[in-house]
């Protein structure tokens, strides 16, 4: 793909409103010059999320994350970077301009565009002939039985498949497209004897789209006993697939938000039942088996999440791999046990269901513990053999809690239901412990490289300093390039080391275009550009830093003289830390 040019990505960034974009994912008030509010990226009471609208840079200085809009989009909404900026530039009417634009790149581009354009109207028609045709009359009955207003209905763009073989075919011939095109989306496939046909006829159709609301395929829910399968799918194409999808995002994104968790339900009328009376942060996975990607694109959207799946084994074990997949995440699941034979549409339907369904997400179970019932439920406890079954099927689940009270609690409770000592359980599980600790979950390479830390770890006294430094480098640019000129990695950590030389390559605007190959990087540029504007700033402070950062490289090299016994070296040192410290000592009281 083209390069968006640097003069669109200029205009993005000055047309975004980034307290605008933030305040979507948590509340934001204004405290001085900054915003202030409670961090979208870590659970914290204390308000330690900041953001500066001037410089549109957000930090939190309690777990760490920092940047600007584009790159707080791509990780809220789960974007690569030239898709935040297009959802941004769509949402702030920018045009975009691309450079140097390879011309089959941009033949690539401009098809696909047009075959997302096919499937949006194709969903377009199939809403308009649910609502407008007589043969869709038994549709529309279906789905007021199942309790499923218009409203609703039209808010999702649910419609009706002919039951024509080539109605689709042919609508879009006329359109424009070809056969090839239409088959490429999944919306024809190829007959035996060789003519194309439409894939869904005389289904309902339940357009899926992405976070952006854009077409990617349908799920189609047959009408009649002699067509199949009950639900069809697209088939994977380049727009579709399914383990990647999480049906209603595009509507449950800013509930999602909002309400701090995803509540997640297994087919498409669930999803809709849920959002007709209020559940607006549900969503759908098209299906018992949750995959990896539906895991990660859920844990760039929010930290917790709600699994309310039918309670049959399909379901259970949906909910058991969530808890393998989401290992290392940043992700609480819980669960809301379904009643038996009963899916959320069906409770949505009946007196009460709502009041009903909301109990059970009040009343949703940490997933391990749920895992832990699941296994208790099924034990035999009069047999031996049944019991130590259970027990060795329980011990890597409960090992990888980590120590933790949640794991102690389920200990005694299954020592409790076992009949064992609660020591010969910890035994086992100790034992089931892996030898690097944590989860026996791998977790996935991306996600440890990529995701923010739970809480900041504490700082040292040079690191604090440096930072110091570093942010009045920026606020007194002038005598920050002689600071920066004298300092070495030996004053600074490896991170403070980078974050001088980005400064030192970008003396006028550091913020301007911060480093996306390095996320901590850019989270450290974004708290020091919103300190330096925040905080008091002098020569006399960055003095007095400065030389404290060089007392504690003295420090370090005196004791590597002493270790490789080089006592006149360290003697000369000693002198230097000494004369050092009566500077130190005369900055202080100059600094007051």
């Amino acid at each position: 793909m083209a390069l968006i040019s640097n003069e669109s990505l200029e205009r993005v960034k000055q047309a975004v409103d980034i307290v605008e974009v933030i305040s979507a994912h948590t509340d934001l008030r204004r405290q001085g010059s900054r915003w202030v509010g409670l961090c979208p990226f870590h659970e914290e009471r204390t308000p330690s999320f900041s953001v500066d609208a001037q410089e549109k840079l957000y930090h939190c200085f309690g777990c760490g994350v920092g940047g600007d809009t584009i790159k707080f989009v791509e990780e809220k909404e789960g974007l690569g970077f030239a898709e935040a900026v297009e959802l941004l530039a769509d949402r702030y009417g920018v045009e975009l301009e691309r450079e140097r634009e390879d011309p089959r790149a941009e033949a690539k581009r401009q098809q696909r565009r047009r075959l997302g354009d096919l499937l949006d109207r194709t969903a377009a028609f199939y809403a308009t002939y649910l609502w407008e045709s007589e043969e869709a009359a038994k549709a529309r009955s279906y789905l007021d039985e199942r309790g499923l207003g218009e409203e609703v209905l039209r808010r999702f763009a649910v419609g009706y498949a002919p039951s024509a073989w080539d109605k689709v075919l042919l609508r879009g011939q006329r359109a424009g497209f070809k056969v090839e095109e239409l088959r490429g989306v999944g919306l024809v496939q190829r007959g035996r004897g060789g003519g194309e046909y439409d894939r869904f006829r005389s289904r309902i159709m339940f357009p899926i789209r992405d976070r952006r609301g854009r077409t990617l395929g349908f799920g189609g829910r047959a009408m009649r006993s002699d067509q199949g399968a009950k639900y069809v799918n697209t088939a994977e194409t380049e727009f579709f697939h399914k383990s990647h999808t999480l049906y209603g995002v595009d509507l449950a994104k800013g509930a999602i938000a909002k309400a701090g968790r995803a509540v997640v339900v297994e087919g498409y009328t669930d999803v809709l039942a849920l959002h007709q009376a209020g559940i607006e942060e549900a969503i759908g996975v098209m299906g018992t088996a949750i995959t990896d990607e539906q895991v990660a694109a859920l844990s760039g959207m929010v930290d917790e999440v709600v699994l309310a799946l039918d309670a049959d084994a399909a379901g259970q074990e949906a909910m058991l791999r969530a808890q393998r997949v989401a290992a290392g995440r940043k992700m609480r699941l819980l669960v809301a046990a379904m009643p038996a034979g009963e899916d959320p549409a069906e409770m949505m339907a009946a007196d009460g269901g709502p009041e009903r369904f909301r109990a059970l997400l009040d009343g949703a179970a940490e997933l391990t513990a749920f895992q832990v019932g699941l296994v208790l439920e099924r034990t035999d406890v009069a047999s031996p053999a049944a019991r130590d079954r259970a027990l060795e099927e329980l011990a890597p689940i409960l090992a990888s809690l980590g120590e933790s009270v949640s794991r102690d609690e389920l200990i005694r409770r299954v020592a409790e239901r076992l009949d064992l000592e609660p020591a010969m359980v910890m035994g086992r599980v100790v034992a089931a412990q892996p030898l690097s600790g944590g989860s026996s979950g791998e977790v996935p390479r991306e996600t440890a490289s990529a995701r923010p830390r739970s809480r900041a770890a504490e700082l040292t006294s040079r690191e604090r300093r440096e930072r110091a430094l570093l942010a009045m480098c920026i606020a007194l640019p002038e005598q920050g390039r002689e600071y920066l000129s004298r300092l070495s990695e030996a004053h600074l950590s490896p991170l403070g080391a980078r974050a001088a030389l980005w400064l030192r390559e970008h003396p006028s605007d550091p913020a301007s275009d911060l480093p996306r190959e390095d996320g901590e990087l850019a989270g450290l540029i974004a708290e020091l550009v919103i300190t330096a504007n925040d905080e008091p700033a002098s020569p006399e402070a960055m003095e007095l830093n400065y030389l404290l950062l060089e007392q504690r490289r003295l420090e370090v090299e005196i004791a590597a003289a002493g270790e490789d016994d080089d006592y006149q070296r360290r003697a000369v040192l000693s002198r230097e830390r000494a004369a050092l410290v009566e500077r130190i000592a005369h900055a202080e009281r100059v600094s007051g």
